[in-house]
This record gives C-alpha cells, sequence and structure tokens, in this order.
C-alpha cells in the first residue's frame, strides 16, 4: 500500500493509505471525505464543551437577546423542558446568549469531556508523526463515538435546530462562516504531487509509479488557487541538524585559529633573550651528570 502525507499549504494534515491504482478521482474523494470529516469532528468537539458548559441551543429568534427582551417579546423556549440532561441541570448562564444556561451535572459533564478529548486525539496532526493513518471509517466511528456520550447524557435528544444535531444528520449551515471556508467540496478540491496538478482521468501510479511501499507528500487544496508552495529541499528537522553541525564546526574554527594566533611565541625568533644568550655563548648547551 502506498502511503499519502496529506497536507493543506504546508501544514501536515493526515496519512492516507490506498494502492497506486486508485483513480486519481477516487482518491481525491477519499481525501476530501477524510480533510472534511476532521473539521466536522473539530466543530462537533467545540459545540459539545459548549453543551457541557451551558445546556442546549435556544432557538434562533431567542439567540443573542437579554431576558427583559424574550419576557417583553413573550418568546418561550419549548425545547427547555424536553431536552433535559440525565441527572438533572446546574444553572449556568451563557455570556454569548446561545444557549439555555441548563448545563449538565458534573458527572454527566465528564462523560463529554472525556469523549471529546479522546476524539481530538484519534484525528489529531501528532498522529502523522506517530505514522497512524486515517481512514473515512475512523472519521465515522469517532463522530459515532461523540454521538453516543451527547446521548447518554441528553436521552431525549437535541433540538433540531441545535448545531450539534444538525452536524449528527449533515445538515450543518456552513455558509458565510470561517468554518465553511475551511471546508473543501469535492467538485471543487484538486490534489498536486511534485508541483503537478493530478488528472482526475489517470491513476495514481500514472505520477508515484507501481512501486506499493512509497510515500509520497499529496497536497489539498480548492481548484482556481494555482500550484502550492512546493517542499523545502530539506525538512525542518534536517535542517535543525545542519546549523547545529555547521555551528559546531565553526567554533571549532575559532578555537583553532586562537591556538595558531599564539603559537609563534614558542618559535625562537620570537624569544626576548634569544640575542643576548647568542653573545653570551649560552645556546646549545647541553647538561649531563659526571
Amino acid at each position: 500500500m502506498v502511503k499519502l502525507h496529506i497536507k493543506k499549504g504546508d501544514e501536515s494534515q493526515f496519512l492516507f493509505e490506498t494502492t497506486v491504482e486508485l483513480s486519481i478521482d477516487e482518491c481525491t474523494k477519499a481525501v476530501c471525505n477524510i480533510f472534511n470529516g476532521r473539521l466536522k469532528i473539530q466543530r462537533l468537539c467545540t459545540e459539545i464543551e459548549f453543551l457541557g458548559k451551558s445546556g442546549i441551543c435556544l432557538p434562533y429568534n431567542m439567540q443573542g437577546l437579554t431576558e427583559e427582551q424574550i419576557s417583553e417579546l413573550k418568546l418561550v423556549d419549548e425545547w427547555s423542558d424536553r431536552c433535559i440532561p440525565s441527572g438533572g441541570y446546574v444553572d449556568r448562564k451563557d455570556e454569548l446568549g446561545r444557549r439555555n444556561g441548563r448545563a449538565p451535572t458534573e458527572k454527566m459533564t465528564s462523560i463529554l469531556e472525556k469523549t471529546i478529548k479522546d476524539a481530538k486525539e484519534k484525528v489529531s496532526k501528532d498522529i502523522v508523526q506517530r505514522d497512524i493513518s486515517l481512514t473515512q471509517a475512523k472519521i465515522q466511528e469517532v463522530i459515532d463515538e461523540l454521538r453516543g456520550a451527547v446521548t447518554i447524557v441528553y436521552p431525549m435528544g437535541l433540538p433540531p435546530h441545535d448545531p450539534i444535531q444538525m452536524e449528527f444528520e449533515n445538515k450543518e449551515d456552513l455558509e458565510g462562516t470561517h468554518a465553511g471556508q475551511e471546508v473543501i467540496p469535492f467538485n471543487e478540491a484538486s490534489i498536486w504531487f511534485s508541483g503537478k496538478e493530478m488528472l482526475s482521468s489517470k491513476k495514481l501510479s500514472d505520477y508515484l509509479g507501481k512501486n506499493e511501499k512509497s510515500k509520497v507528500i499529496i497536497k489539498i487544496q480548492k481548484k482556481g488557487k494555482g500550484a502550492p508552495s512546493r517542499e523545502p529541499v530539506v525538512s525542518e528537522e534536517e535542517q535543525k541538524k545542519m546549523m547545529a553541525y555547521y555551528f559546531k564546526k565553526q567554533e571549532e574554527m575559532k578555537k583553532l585559529a586562537e591556538v595558531e594566533d599564539d603559537s609563534y611565541l614558542n618559535s625562537e625568533w620570537a624569544d626576548n633573550n634569544q640575542l643576548r644568550r647568542q653573545f653570551q655563548g649560552l645556546n646549545d648547551i647541553k647538561w649531563r651528570p659526571r
């Protein structure tokens, strides 16, 4: 299996294992699904953290309003009494005014926090350094684990307008958001190898050869963005080692130069008393026992 190190710009994203016989079209689709799946998990983790702190989301027409405004407009959140966390709730006001302030108990919150931590670790960019690959099945498994934790804490479910529920149902609306700009739809995606865009009509083998045991860097981005930046000739780690080596050599050369600068002091012509000893006939005197 060939191993693809997927990057966006200069930043590592994940490793993806496949065969060189895979078409570029199928490869792009698989890479896109994993790339966007990681983003979905990150969004879910963020929203579930808010869920644990301040409860479910308020209806859109109540978000950002003060209690006085809600009372004056006679607005009612019909979901607050339906979606009560298991074990009851504690009042914890949401400063952003997005959630209803009925947070799960500490015990239930800890379940959410542990699941979030595990989810982040499983899709972290750090797993690239540990040579762990990601698959679409792994992404779905992590999403299912997050769904399971939310279900434990909210057995009655979440409101349909809650971002978490919308993410689980793939109905999230990211239009006009920063999160939406990060997503790369399959029909807008392109993958690049060695400064060349990989054409959907070809196979990986047309670019990588037949060696199934190779490991290469593939860059993903939206179409029309031009060629991504090329990889440096040496890696950052190799560059650090080279800098350390040349610094060490430079210090050694400095010390050697200092030694050579003082070495003339041991020469005869540099001896201030040499001329006086010569006139007194004291040169080349050898001592030996009688």
